[in-house]
């Protein structure tokens, strides 16, 4: 009994981890697709974004509702004393009134200088406004994910380059010790060993701290929970070195047809139109159509209360035309601030079209920068690695002191670290490029 006991409890366990979801962070790596692809689902700033698109969808279905009658009931209880009308036969009386009164209004718009229609226009454009707001934001999170991806991947490099730096530098330690042991050496020699080895201890301490701080800017950016492990896949290709950039104009032709700000900004311009429209219906006539059903009760009749509703029940239809003659400047203010709004629309149409035109100029001048950077820098650091390797020869023959050597090594990490980083930022501003052309990000 106890075996199979335990085969069934073992059988359950088995089927409740089945039941339970994996989790990303912990399942894989994470590839720069799998992180924009996450934060398109779950970034806070996007759903706030989706919540106004959503508001905007219900004014418009409210807009499109004003077009249909409304209807409303009432009911009014009146006790009166001595002389007075009486509610329901018009009567005049002098006498204690109890009276009920019950029905049922309509009314309708038929015409009010097209507003309804213009309103309805105008809440449709505001809907396809917020859709591309919910793009705009999508792409503000894809660029921020790309940036932070791509300084963790600078930084996994640093730390690697740090520890291939200290294990060397340890290494340099215990010759250095077995020299000063053997007299071959001064005691200044070994220390600046040790002093080399405790900077480059504090280096990869730097270089793992910059990488922790910046996993946590990729967790908040995924909206991840700060227990979760979260690694990230390194680069499958190489850099492709002396890969041209594009033509930057061609770039930005590209960038004001597809870029969801540009659209967003001329999609106002025709909101505010539209606004200036519905504000010149203000000087035409309102024509609405209404309707009533109602009945009532009045103690001065001695017909019963159900065979009074039949008896006082009563129709009316009716027309109601309104037309404005003054309005206290009402009117010709609002559409003076609408035709305000259409001019400084189509200004911010223009700064939106400058400013993502300064975006590009820059990208571009920093993607060209960074890829004569990477031809120099590798170079660099090819020499440098070199001079570094005939520098521990040297030591090794007793023909270098270790300050030379220090110093050698150092010029050596600059020249990695120069390379890294110009390398990555080439990465960098080359995916910028190619999201400003409407191309999906990926390195």
């Amino acid at each position: 009994m106890k075996i199979k006991a335990i085969a069934f409890f073992l059988l359950l366990t088995t089927f409740v981890r089945a039941q339970q979801p994996d989790s990303l962070a912990t399942k894989k790596v994470w590839s720069l697709q799998d992180c924009i692809s996450y934060a398109l689902e779950n970034n806070i700033d996007i759903k706030q974004v989706s919540l106004n698109k959503d508001g905007a969808e219900v004014n418009l279905k409210q807009s499109k509702y004003a077009k249909l009658p409304d209807l409303s009931s009432s009911t009014s209880q009146s006790f009166s004393w001595g002389s007075t009308i009486d509610p329901i036969t018009s009567d005049f009386v002098s006498q204690q009134i109890n009276a009920t009164n019950i029905g049922l209004n309509t009314s309708v718009t038929l015409y009010n200088g097209n507003q309804l229609n213009n309103a309805i226009t105008q809440n449709r454009l505001r809907v396809e406004q917020n859709e591309l707001y919910v793009e705009e934001a999508k792409n503000n999170i894809s660029l921020s994910i790309l940036e932070a991806y791509i300084q963790i991947l600078y930084n996994m490099e640093s730390i690697e380059v740090a520890q291939n730096n200290l294990e060397a530098s340890e290494i340099e330690v215990e010759r250095t010790k077995a020299r000063l042991e053997a007299g071959t050496i001064t005691m200044i020699d070994y220390t600046d060993a040790l002093s080399q080895a405790a900077t480059n201890k504090t280096n990869l301490i730097s270089a793992k701290n910059s990488y922790a701080q910046q996993i946590i800017v990729l967790k908040q950016l995924l909206e991840l929970d700060p227990t979760v492990e979260l690694k990230i896949k390194s680069l499958d290709n190489p850099l492709l070195e002396g890969q041209m950039a594009p033509s930057k104009q061609e770039v930005y032709q590209n960038a004001i047809v597809k870029m969801p700000e540009i659209k967003a900004s001329e999609l106002d311009t025709s909101i505010n139109e539209k606004e200036l429209d519905i504000a010149k219906g203000g000087f035409l006539p309102t024509l609405s159509l209404t309707g009533s059903l109602g009945s009532g009760y009045t103690s001065t009749s001695d017909i019963t209360f159900s065979n009074q509703l039949d008896v006082n029940f009563n129709q009316r239809v009716g027309l109601s035309l309104t037309v404005p003659i003054f309005s206290r400047y009402q009117n010709k203010a609002q559409v003076a601030n609408a035709k305000i709004g259409v001019e400084q629309s189509k200004l911010q149409l223009q700064s939106a079209k400058k400013d993502l035109y300064q975006k590009i100029e820059t990208a571009w001048q920093n993607a060209v920068s960074a890829q004569e950077q990477v031809i120099a820098s590798k170079a660099a650091s090819l020499a440098a690695e070199q001079s570094y390797k005939l520098a521990q020869r040297k030591y090794e023959l007793n023909a270098l002191s270790t300050t030379d050597l220090v110093i050698s090594q150092n010029t050596y990490t600059n020249a990695q670290l120069n390379y890294l980083q110009a390398k990555y930022l080439s990465i960098l501003y080359r995916g910028l490029l190619d999201f400003y052309q409407g191309n999906e990000i990926k390195l």
